[in-house]
């Protein structure tokens, strides 16, 4: 049995278990009453409405209501004779005197309590055996700003909101594209939350859209609060425990278009303002939109900073750490290295407090008013930093070599990937400290070993350095020009491979 013909089979179970929408108006307002503890809950509103001499009632949630298209409407009604509404209610009602775009009908009440829930307005009629449902809602939001996390010097300001309708407009407004598919699902029993599954129709895996969707419908948990990191835990299987992030995270809408252009899919989850890109490998996480917002040839060297400025992050302290415990191995020339004076604390002790402090004051940072923050900065360095290494706690060597390694840590775009790089780090410390070179050279291999096995959404996570692909490597190494960049990552297996024209011969070859 196909897929397609199993959700149908499903949904007709499903309706088979639902509460029909009864003709009188009674007996449906009753059950709407218990079910959405009208009378209990303040927010939840049911009125009594006449129109035309008909029976009606209006159930709402106060707060999610456009209060002025849903006045229009209401005088609209209150207007109606009672000549023209005895026959065929239902009918003119939704055809003809309910003036608004947006307006379906459901026949089960569990359906008007789902609908009523999210922010749509139900209209019960008496001697109707359906009801209106009129998706005049609003929900408390911010405007589209610059995303904290992905600042540019050039480029646009706009970046994703908590609300899903304006995250998918920012991306059609990017993308006009009649085959651009915004799927919505929903997932968790309580919190009924809406998501969407982003992708253009002709480009796309469809392997891979269906494997997403499946996994997303699979979702069995009562809510998910914390959105999109609660999705991706629960579409990654097996993965709580890596700490490299499988997905990527942008707030850009500029950033997510791109990516649907080579053949990546999108998961917007409301009341998130970010959005995951699936799949992702490493080297998608070292990428910034800067790079792009410049010329090849600075997009160049800013890439090369950051490559650069990630490996210091990683490898700096554990390579100064070894050349400090085994001065041996350094030749003649880099003798200069290591600390005059190690300090009344071990090293390794003194790094692990130096990567505590750095952590408590980003911690501090964040949990302290914008007008604070700077003097918490002042304090983590004068007075922490200066006072440890004058009394003979620290080496200066160590404040210095955690601040630079700090710096390239917040040179990773990825603020995942990030955390990740610190948690690479501290683990090479150890190694250092337990086996010396030998843990180090271990536990390198180890680290590349579990990156190599890692997949995310069935592509490898090093791709294109394991399995090597020189044509996607020079891609990841080297900022392309936009009129040469006209083929799409190949591991994605994208429908069509080519984001320009090009001439039969080379597609032949």
């Amino acid at each position: 049995m196909s897929q397609q013909t199993a959700d149908v089979s499903q949904q007709a179970v499903d309706a088979s278990n639902k509460t029909p929408v009864k003709k009188r108006l009674e007996e449906n307002t009753e059950f709407l009453k218990k079910a959405l503890g009208i009378g209990e809950s303040y927010d939840v509103i049911l009125r009594e409405l006449n129109i035309g001499g008909v029976k009606a009632a209006l159930i709402f949630v106060d707060g999610l209501t456009n209060d002025q298209i849903f006045t229009l409407i209401l005088e609209h009604l209150a207007e109606l004779e009672r000549e023209g509404m005895t026959i065929n209610t239902f009918r003119k009602l939704f055809y003809r005197h309910v003036p608004f775009t947006e307006v379906s009908q459901v026949k089960h009440l569990e359906d008007v309590v789902e609908k009523v829930l999210s922010g749509p307005q139900a209209l019960l009629i008496d001697g109707e055996d359906k009801a209106i449902i009129i998706d005049a809602r609003i929900y408390p939001v911010r405007q589209p700003e610059e995303p904290d996390l992905e600042r540019v010097v050039r480029g646009s300001r706009d970046g994703f909101t908590e609300t899903l309708v304006y995250n998918t407009a920012l991306i059609r407004r990017r993308l006009r594209d009649p085959r651009l598919r915004m799927e919505i699902l929903q997932a968790g029993k309580r919190s009924k939350t809406d998501i969407v599954i982003c992708f253009l129709q002709d480009v796309a895996n469809p392997d891979l859209v269906d494997s997403i969707k499946e996994k997303i419908k699979n979702i069995n948990i009562d809510g998910l609060p914390m959105a999109e990191k609660a999705v991706e835990e629960l579409i990654t299987p097996g993965s709580y425990w890596n700490p490299f992030p499988r997905v990527r995270y942008t707030e850009r809408p500029d950033v997510a278009a791109m990516h649907l252009l080579e053949g990546h899919v999108l998961v917007l989850v409301d009341t998130s303002p970010s959005v995951a890109i699936v799949p992702a490998t490493y080297f998608h996480h070292l990428q910034h939109a800067e790079e792009y917002r410049q010329s090849p040839a600075v997009g160049v060297w800013l890439r090369a900073v950051r490559f650069v400025g990630v490996a210091i992050s990683i490898f700096l302290l554990p390579l100064w750490f070894l050349a400090a415990l085994h001065p041996e191995l350094l030749p003649s020339a880099l003798k200069f290295i290591g600390p005059k004076k190690i300090g009344a604390v071990p090293l390794i002790i003194q790094f692990i407090i130096a990567e505590f402090a750095v952590d408590m004051v980003r911690l501090a940072t964040i949990h302290t008013p914008t007008g604070l923050s700077v003097s918490i900065s002042l304090i983590a360095a004068l007075l922490i930093g200066d006072i440890a290494v004058s009394v003979g706690l620290f080496a200066p060597e160590v404040i210095l070599y955690t601040a630079v390694a700090a710096t390239g840590i917040f040179l990773t775009p990825s603020y995942e990937l990030s955390q990740a790089n610190r948690l690479v780090r501290l683990f090479l410390l150890a190694a250092v400290a337990v086996a010396g070179l030998p843990g180090f050279i271990i536990a390198v291999l180890v680290t590349f070993a579990f990156l190599v096995a890692t997949r995310s959404f069935g592509v490898p996570y090093l791709w294109p350095l394991i399995p090597f692909n020189w044509t996607a490597m020079k891609k990841v190494l080297v900022r392309s020009p936009v009129p040469v960049d006209n083929i799409r990552p190949s591991i994605l297996k994208p429908r069509d491979k080519y984001r320009q024209a090009v001439p039969e011969p080379a597609r032949k070859r």
